[in-house]
């Protein structure tokens, strides 16, 4: 390889590393489909995580989604209703929600990753998001504390 070429070739692996070429790395850190769906959440899904995400999505999502998440509100035509999984465009798995709230989804729904910049954040949203669903459908309550059985 050619010293300049090579030269080039390491400045622009050390950017990407170091965060010096932010839209490449950003690109590269879009979660594909396939992934997404394999994706398990890290935080268990209790009352002390939805209650965590109850808050995120007061801050960042009630303006498209309204405060329950019905979507009924005039600003944003095609969001989502929260509240029914089936209608869900891109999955309802906990890896697939978690990748369109960091990622965005089209035009209509942006990629969250700056404003919500801890990742345990986003997956208190995601479980928050599920304590919406129908009572059949939402996930089995867990425990706050270790070795003691929650209900809701």
């Amino acid at each position: 390889m050619h010293p300049r070429r090579s030269g080039a070739v390491l400045l622009f692996l050390a950017g990407s590393v170091f965060g010096l070429f932010p839209p490449l790395a950003a690109a590269q850190d879009k979660l594909s489909a396939a992934d997404a769906k394999k994706l398990k959440s890290p935080i268990p899904y209790s009352k002390k995580s939805i209650a965590q995400g109850r808050g995120v999505f007061a801050r960042n999502c009630t303006g498209c989604h309204g405060a329950d998440g019905k979507s009924q509100v005039d600003v944003v035509a095609n969001a989502t209703d929260l509240t029914d999984p089936e209608s869900y465009r891109d999955g309802s798995s906990e890896g697939e929600m978690f990748r369109t709230i960091r990622d965005g989804a089209g035009a209509s729904m942006p990629a969250f990753k700056s404003q919500i910049q801890h990742e345990e954040d986003l997956w208190h949203l995601v479980n928050y998001i599920r304590s919406l669903w129908p009572d059949s459908m939402q996930p089995h309550l867990e425990s706050d504390e270790k070795g003691k059985a929650s209900r809701q």
